[in-house]
């Protein structure tokens, strides 16, 4: 199922002409897609349809010995279909919009306009529509739900784990979480973890933004867990933006997650399928003068994605 995502073309501008623009633009830090750069999914590229994740479990291999052959176990191959939904971003500008502002001298003098847009406008242009799907796709691989009312998602890890029977949910504290129940709620993920599975080397506990703040502020100290000396004696002051760990298990931010929800997980068992990662680093602007006599130019991207969960049994989810 293709879905179309059509930003507004409507472009609003407060500014008056005082010279050449001096080439720089602000804009607020942007959310990337912090889940695949840090390694908190498995990346499957060059996925142009779809493909098959196939895993295999085993029973009690080890049997008495005897003089003949007899199977000592079944082996079981399981199978998830992950499927890449494709996108779009669709943007339009008039290039006579650009005539009397600050970037009239990029624009050259000519009626016919035939710069295309301001070059340091057009950067920053790429650049902020790049980094904003790349922060949408982010919330997608937690929250993304394909069946919702909004439009250019797909289905997300907590919307696959939610749906999944095999899943081993763990009920979350009524009244969400706080600074002073993170570290019970946290310890009921990781007694949830099967035995097997505890120990693994990319066993994750995945957290949202709120919850590693609360637990940096647990740890901080001030609370009837941890004492008002917290972490090391520092207070407050313990932690310097490093690693985070419960238990001896990695703590994974998922930037994207809901608020109020865990999960435990090894991060070779949750998976994000694309065509191709560079999809989303390419923004094509298109001027639209020579084909068409317009002052239009056209950005445009396209790009496809998806994901899934491996096993569903070995997959913890509090919420």
């Amino acid at each position: 199922m293709s879905k179309k995502i059509d930003l507004a073309t409507t472009l609003n501008i407060s500014t008056s002409y005082a010279g050449e623009f001096a080439g720089k633009y602000i804009s607020a830090a942007l959310l990337s897609s912090s889940t695949i750069e840090d390694g908190g999914v498995e990346v499957m590229p060059n996925v142009k349809f779809k493909s098959v994740i196939q895993r295999i479990e085993t029973g009690s291999l080890i049997a008495d010995g005897t003089c003949g052959f007899e199977a000592s176990s079944n082996v079981n191959l399981t199978e998830v279909v992950i499927e890449p939904e494709e996108f779009q971003v669709n943007l339009e500008l008039c290039k006579s919009t650009f005539i009397k502002t600050w970037e009239s001298i990029q624009m050259g003098y000519s009626a016919f306009n035939p710069n295309g847009l301001p070059s340091s406008f057009a950067d920053y242009l790429v650049g902020h529509v790049a980094s904003k799907v790349a922060a949408a796709n982010e919330t997608n691989i937690w929250t993304g739900n394909l069946g919702g009312a909004q439009v250019g998602e797909y289905n997300g890890l907590e919307t696959l784990a939610a749906a999944d029977a095999t899943v081993i949910d763990v009920a979350a504290a009524a009244g969400g979480l706080t600074a002073t129940n993170i570290i019970d709620e946290m310890q009921k993920v990781v007694d949830a973890i099967p035995n097997a599975l505890y120990g693994k080397e990319d066993l994750k506990l995945y957290v949202s933004n709120k919850a590693a703040k609360l637990y940096i502020r647990a740890l901080g100290g001030f609370t009837a867990t941890i004492g008002a000396a917290g972490s090391d004696s520092k207070g407050t002051q313990w932690y310097n933006n490093g690693s985070l760990s419960f238990g001896g298990i990695p703590i994974f931010v998922g930037r994207g997650m809901s608020d109020d929800v865990m999960m435990a997980a090894q991060s070779s068992n949750l998976f994000f399928a694309t065509g191709l990662l560079s999809d989303y680093n390419e923004v094509r602007v298109i001027d639209m003068t020579p084909m068409d006599g317009s002052q239009n130019v056209r950005l445009i991207m396209r790009f496809t994605a998806a994901a899934a969960i491996g096993v569903g049994a070995d997959v913890v989810y509090y919420a």
